[in-house]
């Protein structure tokens, strides 16, 4: 039985086992509350984009995934619906990659692996009291609404879907994108250089969403084939179509006190945006990275909880999160405003961007965490 913890960490995905790994690297005496969860027979199809700054956190605690399941991204198409294109290239920003796709799974088993080897980690069957308890159960967290913490949220009128699919043509290590009627469909190389199969993510409207969920195979096939032209040949459908609503949100405090113990939220529990940009895990483990490094630089006689510190983690973060989300909403608001007038707008706007050299560049190593 626990008499006492430093923090006790509640929330059991990416964001928690990593932040645990790292602060047990204090010899600070962490707990780790993952509840388990729902047993299903349906396979995993979750893939996230991880920048450089996300790989570089993971792989100080031995969590990367080898080369078969983080697929390095070596150049970016995005294709706008009216000609516009950009494309961003590893061999012109001269990095060894733009991004890596990684597969969820197997992500999440070399981090519970990990934590299971450190001493300083003690898996709790329930949340323990701790000077510091830091929330990362994600968006629809239970422990945010008992803190009394509003979650301001602005639904998109899109759902995401996301599947696996089978190529014709090696994906090459690109990533894909195209704007098209008010939706984005996304395909992300997986299973490394010389792999064929992609992780879809489809931002489709509202009002289509159990169509496409229910729709023929064949006929959900052809109809990604057309959105992307072919690029990748025939396509084949190898895993169940999951899909969730789209929303922009943030918790209206990210620290605080509760009953004399500080409290502080982390990754999807204190913010979410929209997927189009591959974004939302590299804030939350931006989130960790920043909680270490004030943790693990204050001065030696101040505690965990300290209030200055728990502040300068909600200062340094917010306003990161914040100009992240305002630049999805723009693009999302500005794809899915009707009429040839802002058709013509947007494409010329993607082609400009596409000739503007050196902001294309910088946009790009600050979405790669450069």
């Amino acid at each position: 039985m626990t008499h006492h913890l430093d923090i006790c960490i509640r929330g059991g995905g990416i964001a928690g086992h990593a932040l645990a790994l790292l602060l047990a690297r204090d010899r600070l005496r962490i707990g780790l509350y993952a509840p388990p969860m729902p047993a299903t027979s349906e396979p995993d199809v979750r893939a996230y984009a991880l920048n450089a700054k996300s790989r570089a956190l993971l792989e100080s605690v031995r969590c990367w995934p080898d080369e078969a399941h983080a697929t390095a991204v070596i150049d970016m198409q995005v294709k706008g619906d009216d000609g516009g294109a950009v494309n961003f290239s590893a061999t012109e920003l001269v990095v060894p990659a733009l991004t890596w796709i990684v597969d969820v799974p197997t992500l999440e088993a070399q981090l519970r692996d990990a934590v299971r080897f450190q001493p300083h980690i003690e898996l709790l069957d329930a949340p323990c009291p701790a000077a510091l308890t830091v929330v990362c159960e994600g968006k629809a967290s239970r422990t945010r609404e008992e803190f009394g913490v509003e979650f301001v949220a602005t639904r998109y009128p899109q759902h995401a879907i996301a599947a696996r699919l089978q190529c014709e043509k090696p994906h090459a290590q690109v990533a894909r994108q195209w704007f098209t009627q008010g939706e984005i469909l996304a395909f992300l190389p997986l299973d490394g250089a010389q792999g064929s199969t992609v992780a879809m993510v489809w931002s489709v409207r509202d009002g289509r969403t159990q169509d496409m969920l229910v729709e023929a195979q064949d006929n959900f096939c052809e109809q990604l084939e057309q959105i992307s032209e072919g690029v990748l040949g025939k396509l084949t459908l190898i895993s169940p179509r999951k899909a969730w609503p789209l929303q922009s949100a943030q918790a209206s405090r990210w620290v605080g006190v509760m009953n004399g113990q500080a409290w502080a939220l982390a990754g999807d529990a204190a913010h979410t945006v929209h997927p189009l940009a591959g974004q939302g895990l590299n804030l939350g483990l931006g989130d960790v990275a920043e909680l270490t490094r004030i943790l693990h630089s204050r001065a030696y006689w101040r505690p965990v909880n300290d209030a200055k510190l728990m502040r300068q983690y909600e200062r340094a973060r917010k306003t990161e999160v914040t100009a992240t989300d305002a630049a999805m909403t723009a693009l999302q608001q500005l794809f899915d405003k009707p009429g040839p007038g802002w058709q013509k707008v947007r494409n010329w706007g993607l082609s400009g961007f596409e000739r503007l050299g050196f902001s294309k560049h910088w946009a790009a190593r600050r979405a790669m965490g450069i």
